[in-house]
């Protein structure tokens, strides 16, 4: 990979983290009466994993990076090898997200599977897979060709 692609890829990330974050805190508690707190999840996994509590701010800190580069990264990844349009590659990796986050770390953590498809979890449906697709279509515009 080179530097403008990584660069991109980062980029579209970022945004994407943004929209999320902006979603979890502001639009979900007024749709779903649910606040989205990934870093949580975050905190208990690290707990389960190492034995180690870890302040909410880290975990945050953490989730965010992973949110940024790891969903650009996991969404590009998704578009190369599955090789169909932008928004679906967002939805695939959006759902495929949502899924490990609710279907296999919840479990893991001791919360029930898929969180018993309650209203916190219909909403992580629509944050995750929102902000891949914002995800693929920033990077369809960043890794357009240029006239």
């Amino acid at each position: 990979m080179n530097i403008k692609l990584i660069r991109n890829i980062v980029a579209a990330g970022i945004v994407g983290e943004l929209v999320f974050e902006i979603y979890a805190w502001f639009i979900s508690p007024v749709l779903f009466g649910k606040t989205l707190e990934p870093a949580n999840l975050v905190t208990a996994t690290i707990k389960k994993i190492f034995s180690l509590e870890i302040p909410y701010e880290l975990a945050f800190v953490i989730h965010s990076l992973v949110g940024s580069i790891g969903f650009g990264l996991f969404v590009y990844l998704v578009h190369r090898l599955v090789r169909v349009n932008y928004i679906l590659s967002g939805f695939i990796a959006g759902v495929s997200l949502w899924f490990v986050a609710q279907g296999l770390l919840a479990p893991f953590i001791g919360r029930s599977f898929m969180m018993d498809f309650g209203s916190y979890t219909q909403s992580s449906f629509i944050g995750h897979v929102g902000m891949s697709i914002i995800i693929s279509l920033m990077l369809k515009k960043l890794l357009a060709p240029k006239d």
